[in-house]
């Protein structure tokens, strides 16, 4: 049973009302109504719904919930809500897949189409923001000339407020890049796990 169909059963309150009334012992029709508070009539329409739903059955004369209605539906509501929570084609957890879900979000807002868009003014959040620029521009153990690096931050600052010569110092003030006589590198210690 749909987790919906279960809600909309007990949505109406006589038809809740009956059915916690068999949940708390009722097992017949004149007994649910007495329970519930509700007439004869009114209590036999809520058990023919709550039964036609599948939320109560009658074994033997006796009104009973069936074993597992609830735990089929708990199952089924689970299994949509962690495909809910699966990253979507286009979306910003698929895009970058960092893990971490504000991460995700601060370079969404960030980084358009491997372009930045604009760099975050806290100092943290920025330096997260280039890092995702670093991993993603530059091979750890390799060294770049200078004008290779250049060409590189131009692509990335293509839509962003700042420059490529800004981006590079940066990179280097944030402890990402090292450099030395206009030859650049990762720093070994990018891989450590920053906060937002």
């Amino acid at each position: 049973m749909r987790p919906e169909t279960a809600i909309g059963l007990l949505a109406d309150s006589a038809r809740l009302r009956v059915f916690s009334a068999v949940v708390l012992g009722a097992a017949t029709p004149p007994e649910a109504a007495r329970a519930a508070g509700t007439s004869p009539r009114e209590a036999a329409t809520a058990l023919r719904r709550l039964r036609a739903g599948g939320l109560l059955e009658e074994a033997d004369g006796r009104l009973r919930v069936p074993e597992g209605a609830f735990e089929a539906s708990a199952r089924e509501a689970s299994a949509r809500e962690a495909s809910a929570r699966e990253p979507q084609p286009g979306s910003p957890a698929e895009e970058f897949r960092t893990g971490d879900p504000r991460r995700d979000a601060l370079l969404h807002h960030y980084v358009r189409d491997g372009r930045l868009t604009s760099l975050p003014g806290p100092l943290q959040r920025r330096r997260e923001v280039l890092r995702h620029l670093a991993l993603n521009s530059f091979e750890p153990g390799r060294r770049y000339p200078e004008p290779e690096v250049n060409e590189v931050l131009r692509d990335w600052a293509g839509r962003a407020r700042t420059d490529h010569v800004a981006l590079r110092r940066y990179l280097i003030e944030l402890n990402l890049l090292d450099r030395q006589d206009s030859v650049y590198w990762l720093r070994d210690d990018i891989w450590a796990d920053f906060h937002v």
